[in-house]
């Protein structure tokens, strides 16, 4: 009797947990900010960028002045999540497009790396909270 009664509790504190385990979803609301700098055609370009729901927002300083926005889509990996992306830039720099991927270093640090067509290839510094 006692070990049936044990294991009904066993099972339902299992199920229980489960259901109040916070899953990968919810956690994707906290956003993921990150910093890049880059370099096209001798420039030194700048951006800070913020990733939640696997979709992404990069404002950026490219050549000449420009600067823009791009908006960001991720395939989230176990441990590598790839994007790509559209922006526009001022100065006449027009539509651009972007791919890179994003790499866990640590369990709250990310590397990335990427090209921008206006703002050329990047390197990528970020924080999971």
């Amino acid at each position: 009797m006692k070990k049936a009664i044990i294991a009904k509790i066993l099972i339902t504190s299992l199920g229980s947990v489960t259901i109040f385990t916070p899953n990968q979803a919810s956690a994707q609301l906290i956003p993921q900010p990150w910093v890049s700098v880059g370099a096209q055609d001798g420039d030194v370009t700048y951006a800070v960028g913020a990733r939640a729901l696997n979709l992404g927002v990069e404002v950026g300083s490219g050549p000449d002045g420009s600067a823009g926005v791009d908006v960001l889509k991720f395939l989230s990996l176990p441990v590598i999540s790839p994007y790509v992306g559209l922006g526009y830039y001022s100065e006449d720099k027009g539509v651009a497009v972007s791919g890179g991927v994003q790499v866990g270093a640590t369990d709250n640090v990310f590397v990335g790396a990427g090209y921008n067509s206006v703002r050329g290839f990047n390197g990528q510094l970020g924080i999971r909270f």
